[in-house]
């Protein structure tokens, strides 16, 4: 599990930039998942969109972070907890979105289960979302 952003550069083999840093640092400070607009809003170094997208698509290509499709059309990000490399991601787990606040977290212990796919079909890629309102929404 990664906890240091600098560690992390070097044990992906990674150049270090301030904005592969402050990334990074935004993704360790973080417990739910991040959109390229979230990133831009935090970052107060003022990176621009592209240097932003690359350093994602990097991330994602390194084994680093994982795609969530948002159910809104777009993307959001979070870092992969399991062992991900460049070659295969391992995220057979639930996204959930709150509907309350907006936040998508991984349910990292809740696995999405074995679908068989008629034949002539290769799996590629598996991805749930689930809706709801998370434990910081719910009325108490």
């Amino acid at each position: 599990m990664m906890t240091d952003s600098k560690n992390t550069l070097k044990t992906y083999a990674l150049r270090h930039t301030d904005c592969r840093e402050s990334i990074l640092e935004a993704f360790l400070n973080k417990s739910a998942a991040l959109s390229h607009g979230d990133l831009e809003s935090l970052l107060q170094d003022g990176f621009d969109r592209v240097t932003i997208y690359r350093t994602l698509k990097t991330f994602v290509e390194k084994g680093i972070l994982h795609k969530i499709p948002d159910d809104e059309g777009g993307v959001k990000y979070a870092l992969c907890k399991e062992e991900c490399s460049s070659h295969e991601h391992h995220h057979d787990h639930i996204h959930f979105k709150c509907s309350t606040c907006g936040d998508t977290t991984c349910l990292e212990s809740v696995h999405i289960p074995a679908i068989r796919l008629p034949e002539g079909y290769v799996r590629e890629d598996v991805n749930m979302l689930v809706q709801g309102i998370c434990p910081n929404c719910i009325p108490k």
